[in-house]
């Protein structure tokens, strides 16, 4: 576990649990969170630095997404306000490994965007569905940062349950805000580069598995699709790590179980019918 000042009353938080990230905004002795951490152990570190060892209070939490690995701290600032997307109970219900003991009804829901101050911040939520329905990119202007939850992960994406299309374009609208710093939901922060290396990840993955679909022997597919390499799909500057790695390997998992890309398969023989 692991936390690092940003930038003038901004801080980061990374877990030992799936490496989930909580960002802190500062006002004085107020703090509000955005995500808080993937564990109860975690939360509880959280908790110790920020309550314990800085003296601060959480006033508010807000979630990019409401997955259980993003919301431990939830039930651990019981006085603190809770902040979704009002589409957070479809996202929490269709999740792979739900925790119900970390659920936590938000307080307050908005729709495409909302805007808050906290001290000298100014934070922008902005609806951005790609990697679940009520992803929420949070933009912060002031900081030239932004919170994009599981819209990219590392230097790669996770398909999961998500079309690939729609996490294409939410990463594409969070390049329009220009920022230099990217958070990211799991392993920490990142340069803005982060963003074309994902969308470079993505496009490769996709023409891989389309080429397996349309060029070999059905009962060859699963197999050629498990054995696509991450060296194939990142970019060249990329050094895949070890988390990177592991949810790659998910992702091909995702694929052949999903059958993700047979859409794009069918098409591409179509168009060249």
């Amino acid at each position: 576990m692991r936390f690092e000042e940003l930038g003038p009353n901004v801080l980061m938080f990374v877990g030992d649990d799936y490496e989930s990230v909580a960002t802190a905004f500062l006002d004085g002795s107020d703090v509000l969170l955005v995500d808080s951490l993937a564990s109860v152990a975690d939360a509880r570190w959280l908790h110790g630095v920020l309550c314990g060892q800085m003296g601060k209070t959480v006033r508010a939490i807000a979630a990019t997404h409401f997955m259980s690995d993003h919301i431990a701290g939830m039930t651990l600032f019981p006085d603190a306000l809770t902040i979704a997307h009002r589409h957070y109970r479809q996202t929490f219900l269709s999740q792979n490994q739900r925790v119900d003991e970390l659920y936590r009804e938000p307080q307050v829901v908005f729709d495409s965007t909302m805007k808050l101050r906290w001290g000298q911040h100014e934070l922008h939520f902005l609806h951005n569905p790609g990697k679940t329905m009520d992803h929420v990119s949070v933009d912060v202007p002031t900081a030239d940062l932004v919170c994009v939850g599981d819209n990219i992960v590392g230097n790669i994406v996770y398909l999961s349950k998500a079309d690939p299309v729609l996490i294409r374009t939410a990463i594409g609208r969070i390049r329009q805000l220009g920022r230099s710093t990217i958070i990211g939901g799991h392993m920490g922060r990142f340069s803005a580069a982060v963003l074309d290396n994902a969308i470079h990840y993505l496009d490769r993955l996709r023409e891989a598995v389309i080429r397996i679909r349309v060029g070999a022997p059905l009962h060859e597919v699963a197999d050629r699709i498990a054995s696509i390499a991450i060296e194939t799909c990142v970019a060249p500057s990329v050094e895949p790590a070890s988390f990177e790695r592991q949810w790659h390997q998910n992702n091909l998992k995702v694929i052949v179980e999903q059958s993700v890309f047979a859409l794009d398969a069918f098409a591409s023989q179509a168009g060249n019918a």
